[in-house]
């Protein structure tokens, strides 16, 4: 196991913004991080927003400068992969992932994945509901203390994340998807779910070793999906 690339230096911590990921230059170093109590016009994936009540939610975006050779869709399920093992060792609950950057609780999506490549560099976005209520909470979404019954240290988490991102990424850099599979595929929440992506339907068979979900469509056809918008049925 490669040792860990050092994240979270330098550190950019503001009390309202816009988006962190807009707070990361790209000729800042890699691991540089931005942390913000509160944003205005959080972004998720395909536009939608972020939002959470102030102090309640970890919201950060880390740079990262992944070779050029690298497939960078990937990162968002290295990342999600480590945020479902900094929650599984701090609340000792089981956490799923779902294709392509969501990672659940009690199969309620507590923390969304934003990876966005510019100028050479990947801005790693990472949201967690930490602290929310149900009442303060969207249709659908869970959080830390709607999981477990308490609050939590927002900091802790924090430092939790890092420490698992730094490892999960450094084995991604020096083995590809492969490197952290074992932490993946077990937490395929999708995984023999009828589901619809973009509009095609079928059985989500697994997310495969290049980070695509394997679709079994009509006729026991098996599609490769490289990304799309996902809905399930529960």
């Amino acid at each position: 196991m490669p040792g860990a690339v050092q994240l979270g230096e330098p550190r950019i911590e503001v009390e309202s913004c816009a988006s962190t990921q807009a707070l990361l230059d790209p000729s800042l170093p890699e691991g540089a991080l931005a942390v913000a109590d509160v944003q205005t016009a959080g972004r998720g994936r395909l536009g939608r927003s972020w939002e959470a009540p102030p102090g309640k939610a970890l919201l950060c975006s880390l740079l990262l400068r992944p070779p050029a050779d690298r497939k960078l869709p990937q990162i968002a399920l290295v990342a999600g992969v480590a945020v479902a093992d900094a929650l599984e060792r701090l609340t000792d609950l089981t956490p799923q992932i779902k294709w392509p950057n969501d990672v659940l609780l009690r199969r309620t999506k507590v923390c969304g994945i934003l990876a966005e490549a510019r100028e050479g560099v990947v801005v790693l976005g990472i949201g967690v509901n930490v602290n929310q209520p149900r009442d303060e909470l969207p249709a659908g979404a869970g959080s830390l203390l709607t999981a477990t019954g308490r609050e939590w240290d927002r900091a802790e988490l924090l430092d939790a994340v890092l420490e698992a991102l730094g490892q999960r990424y450094a084995d991604w850099l020096a083995g590809g998807l492969d490197a952290v599979y074992e932490g993946l595929a077990p937490r395929d929440f999708l995984r023999g779910r009828r589901v619809s992506v973009d509009g095609a339907s079928g059985t989500a068979l697994r997310i495969d070793r290049d980070g695509r979900l394997e679709l079994e469509v009509a006729h026991g056809e098996v599609w490769a999906i490289e990304s799309g918008e996902v809905r399930f049925e529960r």
